[in-house]
């Protein structure tokens, strides 16, 4: 795996001072092993995935704990939540020893909700992503930010399909008893080809002749798994009614390529798919900025039922948002910013700044100005620009 600097590590370094315990969420092979097994190497290790290391586990888990010498870093600590309360006992015992106890987790609702009822106020949470392009240049549209795809390209189609082998295998029957998985193989790449769309279960279930409560079952898995991003509606009195469903995004391009069985460069330039892949790039960097400095995600869309529509709101402090338009062309024009520029006309008492984010090309610009308060940017400008907030 790639030996590459994590937005997130000063964040969790200075937490580790902080608090007895530290939380770390995301999916699976995003590098969240070896994030903590970098910064904090004399800690214990255990991989809570094995049968036998669970059946210790539930057999003695005070036995269990007392082995380890703290610090220490449990693995997937959803596969033994029950875990969390002997944690909780330790941390109570010495609260003012600080970086004892490093959790992971790949299910990030069921995870949240033990470390809530065990270690609330006891416990640091991060969410850490596939890698940013703030973190390596190798990150791009085809092959998205996964640390083992990165670092082998050329096998990264049977990295992907693999990866989807195991997730289903495992965190999917984890996380709920799907039994069809050939369906919902045919759901994932269903919803990929949705990517960037407002999601619509009605027109998912259809084609898969499942029901509607069953796809949105299958998609809180991919949200508790952290596979998909839904990114909501901006709520603002403007005067207009507004569209509440959320969008759809999956969080690394990589994976949406394979889904859709876009397997070369060319082969996106030419694909249908190539504008939905470059706004799922942009709204995933926009998150992993946010997540990699410890924030809270704040993304938004925008569409009246009138059909104005924006694709990212970014709040980026009191009374203040970035307006973000995702065109995956090299060539940027005026008229792109006119959404934008009816949205802000509309947005009383708020600082508006508004961005037009566009592949890189040899032959442009970084940043241009395409009209007063509008400038065109790549996806490194515009990372630099919200993170001065």
């Amino acid at each position: 795996m790639l030996s590459i600097a994590r937005l997130l590590e000063t964040e969790l370094a200075r937490a580790s001072r902080q608090f007895p315990a530290l939380v770390l969420t995301g999916p699976r092979r995003a590098g969240k092993t070896t994030l903590l097994r970098k910064l904090f190497p004399k800690a214990a290790y255990r991989l809570l995935e094995d049968p036998d290391v669970i059946a210790r586990v539930r057999a003695d888990p005070r036995g269990f704990l007392d082995e380890l010498k703290p610090p220490a870093i449990l693995d997937e600590i959803q596969n033994a939540p029950e875990l969390l309360n002997y944690v909780r006992t330790r941390v109570d015992a010495a609260p003012r020893r600080h970086g004892q106890w490093f959790l992971t987790g790949s299910q990030e609702a069921p995870l949240m909700q033990g470390v809530s009822e065990s270690l609330a106020g006891r416990a640091a949470i991060f969410q850490l992503l596939p890698m940013s392009v703030l973190e390596t240049p190798k990150v791009s549209l085809l092959r998205g930010g996964f640390p083992e795809v990165l670092a082998a390209p050329r096998s990264a189609d049977t990295w992907f399909r693999s990866y989807v082998q195991t997730y289903l295998e495992r965190d999917v029957r984890a996380v709920t008893g799907i039994r069809d998985l050939s369906t919902f193989r045919r759901f994932l790449a269903l919803v990929a080809s949705r990517c960037g769309q407002i999601l619509n279960k009605t027109d998912i279930a259809g084609p898969l002749g499942v029901s509607v409560p069953t796809v949105a079952q299958w998609l809180s898995v991919l949200e508790i798994t952290g596979q998909i991003l839904l990114i909501p509606p901006y709520f603002e009195n403007f005067g207009k009614r507004l569209i509440r469903s959320p969008k759809i995004y999956f969080v690394d391009t990589g994976l949406i390529c394979h889904l859709l069985g876009i397997e070369s460069i060319q082969a996106l330039e030419r694909s249908p798919f190539l504008g939905p892949v470059f706004e799922a790039f942009v709204a995933a960097e926009i998150v992993k900025m946010q997540a990699g400095a410890g924030r809270r995600r704040e993304l938004y869309y925008f569409r009246d039922q009138q059909g104005l529509e924006v694709d990212f709101i970014v709040p980026t402090g009191a009374a203040r948002v970035a307006l973000v338009e995702a065109k995956a062309t090299r060539t940027v024009l005026p008229r792109m910013a006119e959404p934008m520029n009816r949205l802000a006309s509309a947005m009383k008492n708020v600082r508006v700044t508004k961005w037009v984010v566009h592949r890189t090309s040899p032959s442009a610009p970084a940043q241009t100005s395409l009209s007063p308060g509008v400038a065109a940017v790549d996806i490194a400008g515009l990372l630099a620009a919200l993170g001065k907030r």
